[in-house]
């Protein structure tokens, strides 16, 4: 298996755990999951480790945004017809490689092969990816094999988006936040530590949450 298969199976927690704060508002969790599945193959693909910041920081955001768009598109996960066709081309080009080089080759390896901008032949893999269970049985029907990943619960994955969408606000913005409601300021205080009247800061706080209630909705 591919290194980069293994490590975008290392983090298929966070896929779980972004999954389960959708259950129950009218979309199977089999079809959440395969959502999710797809940001995270694409924040694997788009994450720069020289940044400084996690790759659950990054991708949680992603993985979201996925599930989100499936509810966006009225429950289903839409596939065109040209990605499932690059995706059978794709399957064969990987066959051929493994035949001739005796291991299967890299997305940027493929992407230099067909012509095809990586992006799209990730793409065109996840469409062939079946949804990987954490739980799987043997011939036998006895034994379990749980892959070793650490599932966050739902409250850390909603902590880490939150703070992924106020790193994202401009520098004033960021620190009424941050007075606010990790200082524990009050809209006086902080108005004085801002050169800003309270009437001023209530009214900027107030846009500020609503920005965030729709990021994180």
């Amino acid at each position: 298996m591919a290194e980069r298969d293994i490590e975008i199976k290392e983090n298929l927690g966070l896929v779980h755990a972004c999954a389960k704060r959708f259950k129950g508002r009218g979309i199977d969790y089999d079809d959440l999951y395969q959502a999710g599945c797809v940001g995270l193959v694409k924040a694997f693909d788009n994450f720069d480790s020289t940044l400084g910041y996690k790759f659950s920081t990054y991708a949680v955001p992603v993985i979201i945004g996925e599930i989100k768009r499936l509810f966006r598109d009225g429950g289903a996960v839409k596939v065109s017809r040209g990605l499932k066709e690059l995706s059978l081309k794709v399957t064969r080009e990987v066959h051929q490689f493994e035949l001739e080089n005796g291991r299967e080759p890299t997305v940027k390896e493929l992407s230099e092969i067909m012509g095809v901008e990586p992006e799209q032949i990730s793409e065109a893999f996840n469409v062939s990816m079946q949804p990987l269970s954490l739980t799987v049985t043997d011939d036998e029907g006895d034994s379990q094999i749980d892959i070793p990943v650490q599932s966050p619960d739902e409250s850390i994955t909603e902590i880490m988006s939150l703070n992924t969408e106020i790193s994202r606000l401009d520098e004033r913005d960021r620190k009424i936040i941050y007075l606010r409601y990790f200082k524990n300021m009050t809209q006086s205080e902080t108005a004085k530590q801002l050169d800003m009247t309270q009437v001023q800061i209530s009214r900027r706080e107030k846009k500020i949450l609503l920005h965030l209630r729709e990021k994180l909705a």
